[in-house]
């Protein structure tokens, strides 16, 4: 009996907790700002190998600071490309491959990079990068403009 009562009390708690997990307390939107991926809006791609969310600024402004996020399908691969300003970017999931230079051969000239790896990107620096076998989401902070100026192939 004492132990049916025991675990019957331990029930009460456990339950008592989920309740109180469910209606935990909400943060002030003046202090803290929550993004869940549920909630995203992310962009129809249009000629570009990624779909993309931005959560903070505008990339295209100059000297904005940005926060958005890169999905790339399967096998979509940037074309060789600068940016005017250094980017920071973080593998968020799958793993990301990178190449530099304007060789585009994304199957033999990129290296893996895996989820949870920093990248930088360095301003006037030609790379391109994409996914191979599984989707990649990355996330890329920096200062505006970051346009992709397409780089030109030595003659």
């Amino acid at each position: 009996m004492k132990v049916a009562t025991a675990f019957f009390g331990l029930i009460v708690i456990g339950g008592s907790a989920v309740l109180h997990a469910a209606n935990a307390a909400e943060v002030n939107p003046d202090a803290v700002k929550i993004i869940r991926p549920d909630d995203f809006e992310w962009r129809d791609p249009v000629e570009s190998p990624t779909n993309s969310v931005s959560l903070h600024g505008d990339r295209n402004v100059e000297g904005e600071y940005y926060v958005y996020i890169n999905k790339f399908a399967p096998g979509n691969f940037s074309m060789p490309h600068s940016h005017e300003n250094d980017r920071f970017i973080t593998v968020l999931k799958g793993t990301w491959w990178v190449g530099t230079g304007t060789d585009y051969d994304p199957e033999n000239n990129t290296v893996p990079v895996p989820a949870g790896s920093f990248v930088t990107h360095y301003a006037g620096e030609v790379h391109y990068d994409g996914a191979k076998d599984e989707e990649v989401w990355v996330l890329i902070t920096g200062v505006g403009p970051s346009a992709g100026i397409p780089a030109v192939p030595p003659n």
